[in-house]
């Protein structure tokens, strides 16, 4: 182990990748070190992320990791004309961050919340994403059994809460039931009838034995949302998730002013200047970004300082292996203005086996945040060579 007092001579050597098919498709990022020690990271929801890694090496390698907001600093000007501002590029470099703050955690000795100010909590709070319908993961189903019945999401809801969590959620847009044409994104009254008994049956079954959100994945019309949200505002919602198409911030601006309904946005805004004008315009509720994907741990941590300034909690989505969603979870101990984190691998019973040592990771509904240095995990290389997509290989053992 290099010593803190000669921290200033490591160099980054190389960045590999190698991809894992899990329930989606995980970039897992090493960037390796003069000094012998490795960090490691993961992009995730950006395919050909490596490709963009790949790159971006070069602007890095020979320099300091332990200076993570100049690494990434150049890394997203030196990459903006491959479109560093959002979206894939936006997620390699997200990669590359979270290995950096591995890496600069062994390096000093620290947990990488130590490196973001400091932890506010021990231990973050998960909810479940349980997903809907067919993907609805149930017990003991009959030859009649609906899927798509608001009484399926509330039994599937009771399966969750009993598997000890206290916060879950659910899609609301899982099947064009009632809907007449999915491309003009309108809802009619029957549809938002059908949606409202979905929420109805779901939050009444599960009382106050856990908070219920529901996500729209930007499918409807903002007329069709506001509509939506209305009706469901007498039932205790936890909130409503990316309500409208995300491209035009003036919609969702409006849709969050128009109800009472908790509104929640972020997962496809990159960046604390992508998230800036809704944040100042309180045209979210709460703030919901992904730190695998839409700017790393650091870039992150800004966007929850920002909203903190305007009093709006930070959620976390979270779709990625024990690698990204550890990294979340030091982000949510490092920001007070945490609210919970997604799980979204309820149906990979492999999932935390990708991490050593690891029989479990989630308890009762929340991740102990780990004092070791760094993440404070460890990929299980036999796992990653088990799960990898076909094609790729393995991390070079000699590095």
């Amino acid at each position: 182990m290099v010593r803190i007092s000669d921290q200033r001579d490591i160099e980054i050597t190389d960045i590999q990748t190698t991809k894992v098919a899990g329930n989606f498709e995980w970039t897992l990022v090493r960037v390796y070190s003069d000094a012998g020690i490795t960090g490691t990271g993961e992009a995730v929801l950006g395919p050909k992320a490596d490709a963009y890694i790949e790159y971006a090496k070069d602007v890095v390698i020979g320099k300091n990791p332990t200076d993570i907001d100049a690494r990434c600093t150049e890394l997203f000007d030196q990459l903006a004309h491959y479109g560093a501002m959002n979206g894939i590029a936006v997620t390699a470099i997200s990669g590359i961050d979270i290995a950096l703050h591995d890496l600069a955690g062994k390096v000093l000795d620290v947990p990488a919340y130590q490196l973001l100010g400091g932890k506010h909590r021990d231990e973050v709070r998960v909810y479940c994403d349980s997903h809907a319908g067919e993907h609805l993961r149930r017990t003991n189903v009959t030859d009649d059994y609906d899927p798509y019945s608001p009484e399926s999401y509330a039994d599937a809801a009771e399966d969750v809460v009993e598997d000890g969590f206290d916060a879950l959620k659910f899609d609301l847009d899982a099947t064009d039931r009632y809907e007449l044409d999915q491309r003009n994104k309108h809802l009619n009254a029957r549809a938002i009838e059908y949606r409202t008994d979905i929420v109805e049956a779901v939050t009444e079954r599960v009382g106050d034995r856990a908070d219920v959100a529901f996500d729209c994945h930007w499918s409807w019309t903002g007329d069709s949302i506001r509509r939506l949200a209305k009706a469901i505002e007498p039932y205790p919602v936890w909130w409503l998730e990316d309500t409208v198409p995300p491209e035009n911030h003036d919609v969702q601006i409006q849709v969050t002013h128009s109800t009472d309904t908790t509104i929640a946005a972020g997962e496809n805004v990159y960046r604390v200047e992508g998230a800036r004008r809704l944040i100042e315009n309180q045209g979210l509720d709460i703030l919901h970004p992904d730190v695998p994907k839409t700017g790393g741990m650091l870039e992150t941590k800004k966007m929850a300082d920002l909203a903190k300034a305007y009093y709006v909690p930070l959620a976390l989505h979270n779709v990625s292996s024990p690698i990204g969603t550890m990294a979340s979870a030091h982000v949510a101990a490092a920001a007070s203005n945490f609210l919970a984190m997604e799980y979204h691998a309820r149906d990979v019973d492999w999932w935390a086996d990708l991490v050593a040592g690891s029989d479990s990771i989630i308890e009762d509904g929340c991740i102990a945040v780990p004092d070791k240095a760094g993440l404070g995990v460890d990929l299980d290389l036999d796992v990653v060579e088990d799960r990898m997509v076909e094609g790729e290989t393995l991390f070079d053992p000699a590095q």
